[in-house]
């Protein structure tokens, strides 16, 4: 079958969508002391109304209502920040007078965000998401263009049912597949397994394909008022157990193992998380690999030991899906093994 192609143009004057806008600090929102400087800012320094007002062509393209809720460096960012977007998208999403949804976001922790909100928002309004690799005060800073692109996408119907997306550099991906892949490059948000989903540029807006798994109000999470302990570590040359133990002893409900190729655990760290898998500890293999999925190994070591395949999410993303679905009462590998075969 040939991809659904969906494309739509930038709305007229008479007609403009509403979108909200919902600003949680990150780069996009940095500054520095000196514009050829692009490491070294403060982040989540620069309100929401600035944001805006350095991208004058929004006002051709939809009515914008803001909020500032937070004003961070994403990578300090705790959970309690996905249960407040959700509340805050889904009161704006229950809205007639609204179309669509922009956050704003820090790059570091950008994939992890959109993931949770992608299983937990109940609407099928576009919730767009989109950040900057530099500053706002950078030479050539790269938000302002990123945060248009959003909104764009925000008013556009062919947005709608797709859960959360993220717009960058003209590319548009999916919450589900989409990770950060450079420290630096203005194009570091990819979506290595599938592809992007479809481009933005100059208010035109194309998908060649959609999402398939289920998400947003296909799903039975909500986001936590306490959301479960879960860790991630690592299984690498020489790796001990000692991680591991520290982490049943301070009483994790889950652990994700971010394993060598298809999800491979060391001797050391895969006796360790069957003794935590024992003390009814969640256990998750992931790969560290970058792209690709964990198969699952059948009777050695997931069925005889009660570990759980992350599939083709990774490790951060697998530790998203598993708090939500500890929350949601999946304890049992079976149930847990379903949720990740699933979203």
């Amino acid at each position: 079958m040939a991809p659904m192609i969906t494309t739509s143009s930038s709305p007229s004057p008479a007609a403009l969508p509403r979108i909200a806008v919902l600003a949680t600090g990150g780069t996009i929102a940095g500054s520095a002391a000196d514009a050829s400087q692009t490491s070294g800012y403060q982040a989540g320094v620069v309100g929401v109304d600035k944001l805006l007002a350095a991208v004058p062509a929004l006002a051709s393209v939809a009515q914008i209502e803001a909020q500032q809720v937070a004003s961070i460096d994403s990578k300090d960012l705790e959970a309690s920040l996905w249960t407040t977007l959700a509340e805050r998208i889904a009161a704006l999403a229950a809205r007639e007078d609204i179309d669509g949804i922009v956050v704003t976001h820090g790059t570091d922790t950008l994939e992890e965000t959109a993931y949770a909100l992608h299983l937990t928002v109940k609407t099928p309004k576009p919730v767009v998401m989109t950040a900057a690799m530099r500053p706002s005060s950078a030479l050539s800073a790269d938000g302002p263009l990123n945060l248009l692109g959003a909104v764009t996408v925000a008013a556009s119907h062919s947005a709608r049912g797709q859960g959360v997306l993220v717009a960058f550099n003209n590319r548009i991906h999916s919450a589900r597949d989409v990770v950060k892949t450079s420290t630096y490059a203005v194009d570091a948000f990819q979506s290595p397994e599938l592809g992007a989903l479809g481009w933005v540029q100059d208010g035109r807006v194309e998908f060649a394909r959609t999402v398939t798994r289920a998400h947003t109000t296909g799903t039975p999470f909500v986001a936590g008022a306490a959301w479960p302990v879960v860790e991630i570590v690592t299984s690498y040359a020489g790796a001990s157990r000692t991680a591991v133990d520290a982490l049943v002893a301070a009483g994790v409900h889950g652990i994700v193992v971010a394993g060598t190729g298809n999800g491979s655990i060391h001797a050391s760290v895969q006796a360790a998380l069957a003794d935590a898998r024992a003390h009814g500890i969640a256990v998750v293999r992931a790969s560290r690999v970058g792209s690709g999925h964990v198969m699952r190994n059948g009777a050695a070591p997931d069925d005889a030991l009660g570990f759980v395949s992350a599939g083709s999410l990774n490790p951060y993303k697998a530790r998203v899906l598993l708090m939500l679905a500890l929350i949601a009462g999946a304890y049992e590998p079976p149930a847990l093994q379903r949720m990740f075969d699933t979203y």
